[in-house]
């Protein structure tokens, strides 16, 4: 039994669906260019911090003893470098449109967020920085995971 609309009330309208052959829309495409950027700006800067870790660890405040997790910033450095590396090739990755790197990408940024918080009290601005880039990453590799690819 089918239901009519109250008197003087309007239909209800219910949105066209969408055929098959109709491209989605490419405003978010936007933001997964933005991503992969900001992996490679991310890794860029981890490798930075990585390099410095290596080289000229007297550079950083905090002992090695007021890190989070205790450990000399030798080891640090190399963490930081891999983690530059991961990034780098996941944003390369992204920008191509491949499925993998968005996974990749978003376990390179969660991971980045992690390691980042144990060398919050050594340099805390940084960590800030790198942490909210990596958050961002994170949403736009995922507000879109159903579209189709680049």
């Amino acid at each position: 039994m089918t239901e009519t609309p109250p008197v003087g009330s309007a239909p209800v309208q219910t949105p066209p669906l969408r055929r098959s052959s109709e491209k989605p829309s490419a405003a978010w495409r936007g933001w997964i260019v933005f991503a992969g950027l900001m992996l490679m700006v991310v890794g860029a800067f981890q490798a930075i911090e990585g390099l410095v870790a290596l080289f000229r660890d007297e550079y950083y405040v905090v002992t090695d003893n007021g890190l989070v997790v205790e450990m000399d910033y030798t080891g640090w450095g190399w963490i930081m470098l891999g983690l530059a590396v991961a990034n780098i090739l996941a944003g390369v990755g992204v920008l191509r449109g491949q499925t993998w790197a968005r996974i990749w990408a978003i376990a390179a940024a969660s991971l980045s967020v992690i390691v980042n918080l144990g060398f919050t009290s050594a340099y805390p601005l940084w960590v800030l920085m790198i942490v909210t880039l990596d958050i961002v990453i994170i949403y736009a590799m995922c507000v879109h995971w159903d579209e189709e690819r680049l």
